[in-house]
């Protein structure tokens, strides 16, 4: 019942904070003109959406190291080494992607930052993680527990953790095209690891970690009453980076990088379309989807938007069901 409180009252707080900070975000964000341009290659349903205020992981960013900070001072949660390097990829990704948002709107185009760049500051967080984790302690070994597997990795294992944070950041990012989408399927994702970070007994910090994806799933709500069609503001770089870098975290201190295939399906699925596209069009010529990733096909095949997001939602718990009772569970 203790463990339900805490999840309870992180949850609480995540939502009334991310609530209030988007209720007084946005106006000031409207007012500054501080909005995305939408490429008219996505579609003509889209293009209403033009000048919507981006930015909006702020409204479940700030809340959730708000609350943290709250639980730390009356004294709910202690910081551990791993609770540091989460908020570190957490909050390094989401810098990364305010950067990138601010460059598109000070140019008014969707460019951002170069590749290089992106990559240079992403393998910067990846070593900080890397240094952290193994000054205290960690080992650098990939775990597959269902055929009892341990494999040893060395020094790899930190371009390990950067394949990890730099696939599921990008992953988010690229869902994050429709109404609700990219927030709705991370909550479902922090849902999922919340319980199973809860079930790690032996990680330093388990409980913080779990409280912190409670407080999260709580931020991600009040910011979803924002971001659902039609959305008055979008997460933009800021928050599916952020998302993507904490869920791939999560994934690699809890030791279920594996279990992040599945519970993040939708994610990786998305991902994966995209890229066939890619390959299919430089390489034969022709198109596998009538537009990628996978949410913009559908929406080709007159789709509604809402029905689309609802769908992905559905598809997003299921994965993430099996993801808890097969890690937590079985």
């Amino acid at each position: 019942m203790l463990i339900l409180a805490k999840a309870a009252m992180a949850l609480m707080l995540g939502l009334i904070l991310s609530i209030i900070t988007g209720v007084v975000v946005i106006p000031i964000f409207k007012s500054k003109k501080l909005g995305q341009r939408v490429a008219f290659l996505i579609g003509e349903r889209h293009i209403s959406k033009n000048g919507t205020p981006t930015f909006g992981g702020i409204i479940f960013i700030l809340p959730t190291l708000l609350s943290m900070l709250f639980l730390w001072i009356r004294g709910s949660v202690e910081i551990s080494h791993n609770l540091i390097i989460l908020i570190v990829v957490f909050v390094g990704y989401a810098i990364l992607g305010y950067v990138d948002d601010y460059l598109k709107i000070k140019f008014k185009n969707n460019k951002g930052l170069s590749i290089t760049s992106k990559l240079l500051f992403q393998t910067f967080i990846a070593l900080i993680f890397f240094y952290i984790f193994m000054k205290n302690g960690g080992e650098p070994t990939l775990e597959i527990t269902s055929l009892s597997l341990v494999i040893p990795m060395g020094w790899l294992f930190g371009i390990f953790i950067l394949c990890v944070l730099v696939g599921t950041s990008n992953a988010v990012n690229i869902t994050d095209g429709l109404d609700g989408l990219a927030g709705g399927l991370s909550l479902i994702a922090f849902v999922a690891f919340g319980l199973i970070a809860w079930n790690t007994g032996w990680l330093e910090g388990f409980q913080e970690i779990g409280i912190f994806c409670f407080v999260l799933i709580g931020s991600l709500m009040g910011f979803l009453l924002f971001n659902t069609h039609p959305a008055k503001i979008f997460m933009g770089d800021t928050g599916s980076l952020a998302l993507g870098g904490a869920l791939g975290a999560i994934a690699v201190l809890t030791r279920h990088e594996l279990s992040l295939v599945l519970i993040g399906g939708v994610f990786i699925v998305e991902t994966i379309s995209s890229l066939l596209q890619i390959i299919a069009i430089r390489k034969f010529n022709k198109k596998i989807l009538k537009m990628a990733p996978l949410h913009h096909h559908f929406e080709q095949l007159g789709w509604a938007e809402r029905d689309i997001v609802k769908v992905f939602w559905v598809v997003g718990l299921l994965l993430a069901m099996l993801g808890v009772v097969y890690n937590v569970w079985i």
